[in-house]
C-alpha cells in the first residue's frame, strides 16, 4: 500500500479536524523513540516555547537543546497525544505519558494541554502547560497546591 502524505498541501496550516488529528499523532509518533530532527524540522526557524516554567525561548537551535536535555532525562518515554480543536491556525491537544527518570530509575507520569499555533504547516508557537510526578504516587489537590 503505498505511503500517504500527512497532508495533501504540506507548506499549508490543517485545515480540517482530520488534518489536525493526523498531525497530532505524527508528532506523538516523533517522540517514540525521540526523534529530534525531526521534532525540530516541524517548528519554524523562529518559534517560540512557552513551555510550563521553563522561560520563553525562540528558535529551533535553543529548541534542539531542549529537547536533546529533555531526552536525556526521560527513558522509555511512551506518549500519548490527543487531538482536540482546530480553530484557523491554531491545534490545541492534550498528552498523557510514562518514563523512567535518568538518574533515579523512578517511574514517572504527567499529563498536558498544548496550544499549537501554525505557519505554513510549521508550529510556530508551542505552548505547553503540565504536571507529573512519580507514578507510584496519587496527588490530591492539596499536593499540588503546597
Amino acid at each position: 500500500m503505498p505511503v500517504q502524505p500527512l497532508r495533501k498541501d504540506e507548506g499549508s496550516n490543517p485545515r480540517t479536524a482530520e488534518e489536525a488529528r493526523a498531525l497530532v499523532k505524527y508528532v506523538e509518533s516523533l517522540f517514540m523513540p525521540w526523534n529530534i530532527d525531526a521534532l525540530v524540522d516541524g517548528f519554524t526557524e523562529d518559534c517560540v516555547v512557552r513551555f510550563g516554567t521553563v522561560p520563553e525561548f525562540r528558535g529551533r537551535d535553543t529548541l534542539r537543546a531542549f529537547f536533546k536535555a529533555r531526552s536525556s532525562k526521560q527513558t522509555g518515554y511512551r506518549l500519548n497525544k490527543q487531538f482536540r480543536s482546530l480553530m484557523n491556525d491554531t491545534i490545541a491537544n492534550v498528552w498523557d505519558g510514562e518514563w523512567r527518570d535518568a538518574e533515579s530509575g523512578v517511574a514517572m507520569r504527567g499529563y498536558g494541554v498544548e496550544v499549537w499555533v501554525m505557519r505554513e504547516g510549521k508550529i510556530a508557537v508551542w505552548e505547553a502547560a503540565f504536571n507529573s510526578g512519580r507514578a507510584d504516587q496519587v496527588n490530591s489537590v492539596a499536593d499540588l497546591l503546597r
